[in-house]
């Protein structure tokens, strides 16, 4: 009994930890002064129509929509064979395969993004939006292949093997009896590896240059130079668009899939 109520404590601290300051900014968001206060002092919703109208944060959101969206789609066409060949088949070196498949999870996001920045901006000329949808790619690929190969680890490769023995071919069989047993560790995938490319600072300040901002960075610049309530009105409108989307999953898949 007294564990318990230890525990609970213990959750209660930790779920305030990460809840307050949340509601700090939600509630900073609805303050009449032109610096951000806490508590507020009046009560207006003009920084959520500064946020929506200003250009430079819609244009860098829907730019990072955009990235987030393309990077991760690159990611599962990827991902998803190599996790399925990892559970599936005896690979040489299987251990050092994933080690270097889940490497961009282990260095730290600064030196990666430093390192593709020397690499593939200043050694290699790429140009900017390129070699930042291969920084987004590198960190979202090993989210897909842990996840989808936790999913394949719990797959049955018995129903492949009887569908190939009544005259299935692989792909066919691929495509029909394994990736539908999969759908919620891909859709999983899917989103946590949105969330990690869409939300990524440290890439992103390496790899973004004229024309080429993506939101946090436009958030981190004009922090930089004002500190009024319209990123904080701009966070909760991102607030609320990830409440619809867990709501989504909620009603589609349910929230069970997401911890596949």
């Amino acid at each position: 009994m007294r564990k318990n109520k230890v525990l609970g404590i213990y959750t209660f601290i930790v779920f305030a930890f990460l809840m307050i300051p949340l509601l700090i900014i939600v509630v900073t968001a609805f303050g009449e002064a032109d610096i951000v206060q806490f508590p507020i002092k009046g009560f207006t919703l003009k920084w959520f129509s500064k946020a929506i109208n200003s250009q430079s944060f819609v244009s860098s959101c829907l730019f990072s929509f955009k990235l987030a969206i393309g990077a991760t789609l690159v990611a599962l066409l990827v991902g998803v064979p190599a996790a399925y060949a990892l559970a599936r088949f005896t690979v040489w070196g299987k251990g050092l395969i994933k080690g270097f498949f889940l490497s961009p999870t282990i260095v730290p996001g600064t030196v990666l993004g430093f390192a593709l920045f020397q690499v593939m901006i200043v050694k290699m000329h790429i140009p900017t939006a390129v070699g930042l949808f291969c920084g987004h790619f590198l960190i979202v690929l090993p989210y897909v292949i842990r996840i989808v190969g936790s999913s394949l680890e719990e797959f049955d490769f018995s129903m492949e093997e009887a569908a190939w023995t009544l005259g299935m071919g692989k792909i066919k069989t691929f495509f029909t009896i394994v990736l539908p047993n999969i759908t919620s560790g891909i859709s999983a995938a899917f989103l946590l590896a949105f969330i990690n490319s869409f939300n990524n600072v440290p890439v992103s300040m390496f790899m973004t240059g004229p024309g080429v901002n993506t939101m946090p960075t436009t958030l981190m610049g004009y922090l930089e130079s004002g500190f009024d309530p319209t990123v904080p009105a701009f966070s909760v409108l991102l607030m609320i668009a990830t409440i619809g989307i867990m709501f989504v999953v909620e009603k589609t898949l349910g929230i069970a899939a997401l911890s596949q």
